[in-house]
């Protein structure tokens, strides 16, 4: 019974510190070789070939686990059921890179890049100097996509990529209300992973401009979808309202019969029930139109 409970600690200390295995390679010759799997191995080794003709092999996770313990490496583990090793295309991506990376620097200020990856879908020896990248904003959401080049041919050539990025979010500190002012009391900065994202994230929270849109959960990453321009005024309240009145200044307090952001045009009745039309110009504050 002992020796069992043993066993059963080996493999879950394994599991827990073990190394994990890619589910893509890419690889710069037809030979999957040792090290390409293994940090600076004793001794390396070819563990697999390529095909004639052939760019890409797929090999069982079991089958590459096994011939690692074999070879003496022991704790590799692997969460897909088949490793891909892909032969590298022997061109020059820089260009297609330097895209990738205006594209995620223009939607998140902040973002710090660490790494760009680009593969294409299949293996090509050359390609035209002239091209134009194509990417959706969509992909931004992501940290992996694939993109395609135009040649001036118009022949499309598509590519993978991968990005390993930090970007900075707001996320919320507690449960947050429908209609509730955004603010440091509620919201916390944090730089994260890129990974997947449901919406655009909020990288900004400027004083006394945002409010909840619906209700927040605590710890959710704020996003585009979940805010909305602060209500300065809202509907019922009274309301600091001036008039300009050939050179004069008249202020008196009308209440508001709408929300209202900054610069929205909304109606006030005064206190003999007088309507008027006025713009928002600050919290609980107007002038009549």
């Amino acid at each position: 019974m002992p020796f069992k409970i043993l066993f059963f600690c080996i493999i879950f200390l394994e599991t827990l510190f073990g190394d994990v295995l890619n589910k893509d390679y890419y690889i710069d010759s037809n030979d999957i070789n040792l090290s390409q799997i293994v940090q600076s191995p004793t001794v390396d080794t070819v563990l697999f070939s390529l095909q004639d003709g052939k760019y890409t092999k797929r090999i069982k996770a079991k089958d590459l686990i096994q011939n690692l313990i074999t070879l003496g490496y022991h704790g590799y583990t692997s969460q897909s059921n088949y490793i891909k090793f892909t032969k590298k295309s022997p061109i020059d991506t820089t260009k297609i890179k330097d895209y990738i990376e205006n594209f995620y620097i223009k939607e998140y200020p902040s973002i710090h890049i660490e790494k760009i990856v680009v593969m294409p879908r299949s293996y090509i020896e050359s390609f035209e100097d002239e091209y134009t990248p194509n990417l959706q904003v969509k992909n931004s959401l992501l940290n992996h996509g694939t993109l395609y080049i135009k040649t001036n041919q118009q022949k499309k050539i598509f590519f993978d990529y991968t990005i390993d990025a930090k970007i900075d979010v707001y996320i919320a500190k507690n449960n947050i209300k429908k209609d509730t002012e955004l603010s440091p009391l509620n919201c916390i900065k944090k730089s994260i992973i890129l990974d997947k994202l449901k919406a655009m994230p909020l990288e900004h929270l400027p004083d006394h401009a945002l409010q909840s849109k619906t209700n927040i959960r605590s710890g959710s990453i704020l996003t585009t979808k979940d805010i909305r321009k602060l209500y300065l005024i809202k509907r019922g309240s009274y309301v600091n309202t001036t008039l300009n009145e050939r050179g004069m200044v008249i202020s008196f307090s009308a209440k508001a019969e709408n929300n209202g952001k900054l610069g929205a045009i909304i109606t006030v009745q005064t206190d003999d029930g007088k309507k008027l039309k006025v713009r928002v110009t600050g919290k609980n504050m107007a002038e009549v139109q």
